[in-house]
């Protein structure tokens, strides 16, 4: 049975995309929130504060996917 608190997004591969191309919104493709990302990618992150957010809250593990589940 699937645990509906606890996203089958891998945590890993989430704060790898948003290290290495989260100012074009790519981890927020990956979980599945695409009009996060398209507004990622046409504001280089929301002009960096957005990525620096994200990043905080990956690293955290307070960050959701598009479901609203913790990807942990």
């Amino acid at each position: 049975m699937k645990n509906r608190n606890v996203s089958n997004k891998n945590w890993l591969v989430t704060l790898v995309l948003c290290i290495l191309l989260g100012y074009v919104g790519a981890h927020r493709f990956y979980v599945g929130k695409i009009g996060s990302g398209i507004l990622w990618l046409l504001t280089v992150g929301l002009f960096g504060v957005g990525y620096i957010i994200d990043l905080i809250l990956i690293a955290t593990f307070n960050f959701k996917d598009s479901e609203g589940v913790k990807i942990i």
